[in-house]
């Protein structure tokens, strides 16, 4: 009874979600996330909890200052709640696809370098519709591997592989919480031109992953029986597909939020695939959402601490900021670092993102708003690699035993510094050259 009560609470925020733009809808939809929260309580992991609780503090600081600051921040907190819930509905659906099943068996298995690619590349798209997902599906494969063989320079290989597919995905993903943040919050940016930059850098950072990685011995894995052939791949990379472009009509066509977007085209495949199911034979169930209390937590506590802060900040600026035409591209290049520094000291970028977005973004150079929007999604990207606090690294930690602090910061620490300073040095040039 207590995870079904949790399970319809679940749905009744991405309800919320998706009807957000009603009066009252952002507020209920806070009311059933923060009670599936308190639910699930005693099964979470430290790290939301104290998010969940800092956002507490600031409910009772807003209710002292200006009770006019909670709709707004309990509507981000229900947009983006609603979000992560339709991309994890989407994950549970489709992790229980035989095309997945065969795609990831199929990445752990080759050459050493051909192997460190096919799993960093592809944990990077699988991460498109499955966001976490992806980390348990493919983390699983190489948590097996350890058990059955032991910890290899393979195995850490693969986990460094994992870590930095599933983290450049914030970078350059148009289903990631962190390009709909970023484009909500700054409307001038369009979706296409943040993408034309973002991803071009994710790959040179996936590239320059090969430079950080341990050497291993020349054998080559065996081939899976059941290897994924060209029509998984076609599949899995058709429904990916059909996501991005529902995004682009509800975006663009019917002029929704981005965030709003990317919720009912995930919903829209889900229910498809249930229809397309039914007419099979089968019967579709309804995932069991009961265990999400810790992405709800982080999710949800992360967006309200934001928006307080920014609404806060932004009545103490008055809207009215005069600053050196060399102050933007300094601010652009010191946006990435911040939310690297961030991630260290245990704060989620969601945190940072509508801190940068929120404040940042109500002042920035409107035509050139593209470093902005670069710096963040950058930041947020490396920040989830390279930082042991991140929700994939934690993931991976309880799969495979190696500390965070060890799979995340060392061994991805001068990977992370060079894509850092890439980023810096791109933001600030776009930043120059259109202001």
């Amino acid at each position: 009874m207590h995870a079904l009560f949790s399970s319809c609470l679940a749905y009744a925020a991405l309800l919320a979600g998706v009807l957000s733009f009603l009066p009252g809808a952002g507020l209920l939809g806070a009311l059933a996330v923060s009670l599936a929260v308190v639910l699930g309580w005693r099964s979470m992991r430290m790290v939301p909890r104290v998010v969940f609780i800092v956002a507490g503090l600031a409910l009772v600081f807003a209710l002292g200052r200006d009770p006019a600051l909670i709709a707004g921040a309990a509507t981000n907190m229900t947009r983006l709640a609603g979000l992560i819930l339709a991309v994890l509905l989407l994950s549970s659906v489709l992790a229980r696809s035989r095309d997945l099943q065969k795609i990831s068996s199929s990445l752990f298995s080759g050459a050493p370098r051909a192997r460190y690619a096919s799993v960093t590349f592809g944990t990077a798209l699988v991460a498109v519709p499955l966001n976490f997902g992806s980390v348990a599906v493919v983390g699983s494969l190489i948590a097996e591997r350890i058990r059955t063989d032991g910890d290899s320079s393979a195995t850490r290989n693969g986990t460094r592989a994992v870590l930095r597919g599933f983290g450049v995905s914030p970078i350059w993903s148009p289903l990631s919480i962190s390009v709909a943040l970023t484009l909500t919050l700054l409307p001038g940016l369009g979706s296409a031109q943040l993408l034309s930059v973002a991803l071009p850098f994710a790959l040179l950072v996936l590239l320059a992953g090969f430079l950080w990685r341990e050497a291993e011995p020349a054998a080559i894995s065996p081939v899976p029986e059941d290897r994924a052939g060209w029509a998984s791949w076609l599949r899995f990379g058709g429904i990916i597909a059909a996501i991005c472009v529902g995004v682009f009509l509800f975006s663009h066509t019917y002029g929704l939020s981005y965030a709003r977007s990317v919720t009912l085209s995930c919903l829209s495949v889900v229910v498809l695939g249930w229809v397309l199911s039914w007419f099979n034979g089968n019967n579709p169930r309804l995932p069991n959402m009961a265990n999400v209390s810790n992405e709800l937590a982080i999710v949800g506590g992360s967006a309200f601490i934001g928006s307080i802060i920014s609404a806060v900040v932004l009545g103490q600026m008055g809207g009215s900021v005069s600053l050196p035409v060399w102050a933007w591209p300094l601010l652009a290049a010191l946006v990435p670092w911040g939310f690297f520094l961030a991630g260290l000291a245990g704060v989620n970028p969601i945190v940072m993102g509508t801190l940068a977005g929120g404040i940042l973004g109500s002042v920035w150079p409107g035509d050139a708003v593209l470093g902005l929007g670069f710096a963040m999604v950058s930041g947020w990207g490396i920040a989830a690699f390279g930082t042991p606090f991140a929700a994939n690294a934690l993931i991976m930690e309880r799969l495979t035993g190696y500390r965070a602090r060890d799979a995340s910061l060392r061994w991805s620490l001068m990977l992370s510094l060079s894509a850092l300073v890439l980023a810096s040095v791109i933001a600030s040039i776009l930043t120059i050259w259109l202001a």
